[in-house]
C-alpha cells in the first residue's frame, strides 16, 4: 500500500507531499489542473524512464519519494536476490539531476532502474486512459485470462521450460549453422591437412636432409681433395707420415749423446699419432662418400617441397608448418565432434519438446476450465454498468506450434446489443464500452491478484448519469481488500470514495504551480457541487452532493 507520496521540481509542481489511507481515494480537479502530473510522477518512482524536460527549475534536481507498505506482500525473496534491506516499510526514490541523468533507490541502497520497475510492478498498478486499448491486444487479453485462471505457478513453469527449449533450440541452430560452415571448408582443409602430411615434416630429419644435399651437390670435389690430403698424409713415397717416421729414426740415434733429442723426439712421435688418425679418417671418408644415381634429385625434391610449403602458407620453418597440420587435425576432428553433439541435442531436444507440450496442455485445459466463469463475470459487471443486454464471450483457439504463451491465441468478442453476433473487441467496441469493459476486467482480474495498490486514470471515460454511480459502487467494491485511487471528474463516482483529494493550478510569483489537498467534509461538498454545476453553485447542487456523500456508507 502506499502511505506518503512526496515530490520536488517535478512539471509543474514545486513541493507536494501527500499521506494516503487505505480503501478508495479520489482525486478530482478541472482540466488542465496537473492530475496527470501526479501519475506521471508516481510512474517515475515505479521505474518509467525519466525525462530531463520534467524539471521545473532546469538548475535543480527532481525528486520522487514514496513510502510503501510491503509486510505482507511476500517480497523478502526479491529483497534478498537484490542484497536489499528489507522491512515493514520501503523507500523508494528516484532523482533526475539537471544534466539528464537519474538515479533510484530502495531503502536508501542506489539500485538499476530494471531492480525499481521489477519491484514497482509488484506494488501499484496504473491504468491510465491509453492503456484501454490495450483491450484490443491479443497479448493483453490471454495475459487477463490467465490472471483469472489464478494458477501463475503453472505459467511460470511453463515459461521456464520454454525458455530452456528455447535457448537449447538456439544453440542447436548455432551449431548446425557452425557445422555448415565447417563442412563447406572441411574438403580444403582435409586437402591441406593430407599435402602436409605427405610431406613427412620432421625438423631434425629436414636438417639433415639439408646437410645432405650440400655435400652430394660437391661430391666430386669433396672426394678429388679428400684424396689428394690423404695421399699426401700417408699414401705417396714422400708422404707426411713417412717423413715424420725418418725424422723419428734420426732423433733417435743421436738421443744417447744429444739430451734434447729425447723431448723432440716425444713431441714428434705425439705428432705422428695425431697425423696417422687424420690420414685415418680421411681415408675413411673416402670410402663412406658414396651415393646412388639420383639420390641427390631426391634429396633436392624433398626439400624443394619443404620450401614450397613454407612459402605457401608463409612461415619460415618445419615447426611452424608442423603446426599448421595440427591445427587442421584439430579442426577436421572438431567438426567430427559437432555432428555428434548435434546428434546429441537433438536428442535432449525432443525430450524437452515433449516436456514442454505437456505442461502447454496443462496451460491449454486449465484456460479452458476458465473461459465460461471469465465470460459470465464480465457480462455481470457490464449489466450493472447499464450494459444489459451486452455479450462478453472468450474465444480460446490451439495454434500449431507453440510459443512463450503454449499453444493458446484467445480472442475478447463482444456485443452490446440484444439479438447481434459477438465479434472482437477491437472491431465493434466503442471507447465508452471499452472503457467500462476495461473497468469490468479490472474488477474481476483484481479478485485474484495480491497488487496492493491500484490507480485508475478516468477509467469513467464515457459514462455518466446513473451507469456512473453503478461504476462508482463497482470502485468501491473493489478497493475493499485492496488500495484504489481514481482519478475522476464524475461526481458520483467521487462521492464514493472514503478520501478526496483536489488538484488546483495557482498562480505563484508569475508561475503556474499545481497543488493538492486532502479535503474535509465540508469541502467535498463544495467540490462535489462544483463538479455538478456549470458557473455558480446552487444550493441545490449543495444538497445533492451532501445526499451522494451520505449514501457512500
Amino acid at each position: 500500500m502506499l502511505k506518503h507520496l512526496s515530490i520536488n521540481n517535478y512539471a509543474l509542481i514545486k513541493a507536494l507531499s501527500i499521506g494516503f489511507s487505505p480503501g478508495f481515494t479520489i482525486i478530482t480537479g478541472e482540466t488542465g489542473t496537473g492530475k496527470s502530473i501526479l501519475l506521471g510522477a508516481l510512474g517515475l518512482l515505479l521505474g518509467n524512464r525519466a525525462d530531463h524536460g520534467v524539471l521545473m527549475d532546469r538548475q535543480k534536481k527532481c525528486i520522487v519519494e514514496g513510502v510503501f507498505e510491503v509486510g505482507k506482500l511476500g517480497l523478502e525473496p526479491f529483497f534478498e536476490r537484490h542484497d536489499l534491506d528489507f522491512d515493514q516499510q520501503c523507500f523508494l526514490r528516484r532523482e533526475i539531476i539537471p544534466s539528464g541523468r537519474s538515479r533510484a533507490f530502495v531503502n536508501d541502497s542506489p539500485v538499476k532502474l530494471e531492480v525499481l520497475r521489477e519491484l514497482g510492478e509488484r506494488l501499484v498498478d496504473i491504468h491510465s486512459q491509453h492503456q484501454t486499448l490495450r483491450l484490443n491486444s491479443a497479448q493483453f487479453q490471454l495475459d487477463v485470462l490467465d490472471s483469472f485462471s489464478n494458477k501463475p505457478e503453472l505459467l511460470q513453469s511453463y515459461r521456464a521450460a520454454f525458455q530452456r527449449f528455447e535457448d537449447k533450440r538456439k544453440k542447436l541452430e548455432d551449431l548446425v549453422l557452425k557445422n555448415q560452415a565447417a563442412r563447406q571448408d572441411e574438403d580444403y582443409i582435409r586437402f591441406q591437412y593430407n599435402e602436409l602430411l605427405a610431406a613427412g615434416l620432421n625438423a631434425d630429419e629436414t636438417q639433415k636432409l639439408i646437410e645432405k644435399e650440400k655435400l652430394l651437390s660437391h661430391a666430386e670435389e669433396v672426394l678429388r681433395e679428400l684424396s689428394q690430403a690423404h695421399n699426401l698424409l700417408s699414401e705417396s713415397e714422400a708422404s707426411v707420415t713417412g717423413q715424420l717416421s725418418e725424422a723419428a729414426g734420426a732423433l733417435r740415434r743421436i738421443a744417447d749423446f744429444f739430451p734434447l733429442a729425447d723431448e723432440l723426439l716425444q713431441r714428434l712421435e705425439a705428432l705422428e699419432i695425431e697425423l696417422k688418425d687424420i690420414a685415418d679418417e680421411t681415408g675413411r671418408s673416402l670410402a663412406d662418400i658414396s651415393y646412388e644415381p639420383g639420390e641427390l634429385q631426391q634429396i633436392t625434391e624433398k626439400l624443394d617441397n619443404v620450401y614450397r610449403l613454407q612459402q605457401k602458407y608463409r612461415v619460415q620453418s618445419v615447426e611452424e608448418l608442423i603446426g599448421i597440420r595440427e591445427d587442421f587435425q584439430a579442426r577436421l576432428q572438431s567438426s567430427d565432434s559437432l555432428e555428434e553433439e548435434i546428434e546429441n541435442l537433438k536428442k535432449q531436444l525432443a525430450g524437452m519438446e515433449s516436456d514442454v507440450k505437456k505442461l502447454a496442455g496443462e496451460l491449454h485445459q486449465n484456460r479452458k476450465s476458465k473461459m465460461l466463469p471469465f465470460g459470465k463475470a464480465i457480462t455481470a459487471i457490464l449489466a450493472r454498468l447499464g450494459m444489459k443486454e451486452a455479450v462478453f464471450e472468450v474465444s480460446l483457439n490451439r495454434k500449431e506450434n507453440f510459443d512463450h504463451n503454449g499453444f493458446d491465441q484467445v480472442r475478447f468478442l463482444f456485443n452490446a446489443n440484444k439479438g447481434g453476433t459477438a465479434r472482437e473487441v477491437s472491431k465493434i467496441a466503442s471507447g465508452g464500452e471499452l472503457s467500462r469493459l476495461m473497468l469490468a476486467v479490472k474488477s474481476v482480474i483484481s479478485r485474484g491478484t495480491l497488487l496492493p495498490t491500484v490507480v485508475f486514470d478516468e477509467i469513467d471515460a464515457g459514462v455518466s448519469g446513473e451507469v456512473a454511480a453503478k461504476v462508482g459502487n463497482i470502485l468501491k467494491k473493489m478497493s475493499e481488500n485492496r488500495q484504489l485511487i481514481v482519478i475522476s471528474h464524475l461526481p458520483q463516482i467521487a462521492s464514493r470514495a472514503q478520501a478526496h483529494f483536489k488538484v488546483s493550478k495557482q498562480i505563484r510569483q508569475g508561475l503556474s504551480r499545481t497543488e493538492i489537498h486532502l479535503l474535509d467534509s465540508d469541502g467535498r461538498v463544495d467540490e462535489i457541487a462544483k463538479m455538478m454545476s456549470d458557473e455558480k453553485v446552487s444550493r441545490a447542487a449543495l444538497e445533492t452532493a451532501r445526499e451522494l456523500l451520505s449514501r457512500q456508507n
